[in-house]
């Protein structure tokens, strides 16, 4: 059998044909290829090329193998329409992805990682499992996820922050963050008490971790991103938060107020002031509680300021201000 040129094969036919005589050499062959399946009514240049459906989320509920009959027909499509939307499960799901909708556009409104958003549905998700929390509103319960969930994810946000996008009181968030706080964690050791009396290993990536208060340090490199500070100035300002809190300096005051003075210190250490007006802006703390935190670091300022932050002429302390 000849071989130049080579043989034809059609896949349509299942055929293999002799190139040079026109023999057809098998007509029975077994395609080999991706048997690719769609059933989408946009796929006109085969650009979906699906046949399984998405993978399971494990945020819904159930096998989640149904299959979604769409809105908008009728007769006995739209009969069948509201017939599925009678099921128990499916209303569920439903009220589940209206939740995780409004995180996703809360934590779009942050501008803060994906990773967030999710840590935050997975936290809304067993709360509503356990049905915990019925007397509260759901807005709620879903600042407080996003407040745990931004500490977990060492991207931490102020009462202040989740107020202004949720417009849930800070009163409020602080008191669901501290009641969800006792509940994932009593969740947390029931589930281990249960694998452990079952004979089985506690899996250590899939335990509730209680977060704890914000540093200072933590939200200097957020504030001076804000601020258009150089590395330089982040650097200064994160170690002299630090090093307040150590000595006490600030003591009694909050975290927001001390991030503020440090701030404004280390920007004018190192030729790069900002004014107490504009650092008010981001931290959302007033100017006079600023200035007021600075007076105080002023007058400890040859203690508090490490002379290696301004050696070589990176910084001066002749360019502070009295306040």
């Amino acid at each position: 059998m000849q071989r130049s040129p080579p043989n034809l094969e059609f896949p349509g036919s299942h055929e293999t044909v002799c190139g040079s005589c026109g023999l057809v050499l098998a007509d029975r062959e077994i395609d080999m290829h991706s048997e690719w399946r769609t059933f989408s009514n946009d796929d006109q240049n085969n650009d979906d090329p699906s046949r399984v459906g998405d993978a399971t989320n494990p945020l819904l509920n159930g096998d989640q193998l149904e299959t979604q009959i769409a809105s908008g027909g009728s007769g006995r499509v739209r009969d069948l329409y509201r017939a599925q939307n009678k099921q128990s499960s499916e209303k569920a799901n439903k009220s589940l992805l209206a939740a995780y909708k409004e995180i996703g556009a809360l934590c779009d409104g942050f501008n803060i990682q994906k990773n967030v958003a999710d840590t935050a549905k997975y936290l809304f998700k067993i709360v509503d499992d356990a049905k915990a929390f019925k007397g509260k509103s759901q807005d709620v319960i879903i600042a407080g996820c996003i407040f745990i969930a931004c500490r977990q994810c060492k991207v931490p946000r102020t009462f202040t922050e989740i107020f202004a996008v949720t417009k849930v009181t800070r009163k409020e968030i602080g008191r669901i963050y501290k009641a969800l706080e006792k509940f994932f964690t009593a969740q947390n050791l029931e589930r281990i008490n249960a694998v452990v009396s079952s004979g089985g290993v506690p899996d250590p990536n899939d335990t509730y971790t209680a977060t704890t208060s914000t540093k200072p340090s933590d939200l200097c490199n957020r504030f001076c991103n804000l601020l258009d500070l150089p590395f330089q100035v982040t650097s200064v300002s994160s170690s002299l938060s630090d090093r307040v809190t150590t000595m006490g300096d600030l003591a009694g005051r909050s975290p927001l107020s001390i991030v503020a003075a440090c701030i404004y210190m280390a920007s004018y250490l190192m030729g790069h002031g900002k004014t107490a007006k504009e650092i008010s802006q981001v931290a959302h703390v007033s100017d006079g509680t600023i200035r007021g935190a600075y007076k105080q670091l002023y007058a400890e300022k040859e203690r508090l300021i490490d002379p290696e932050w301004i050696k070589d002429g990176k910084g001066d302390l002749k360019n502070l201000p009295a306040s």
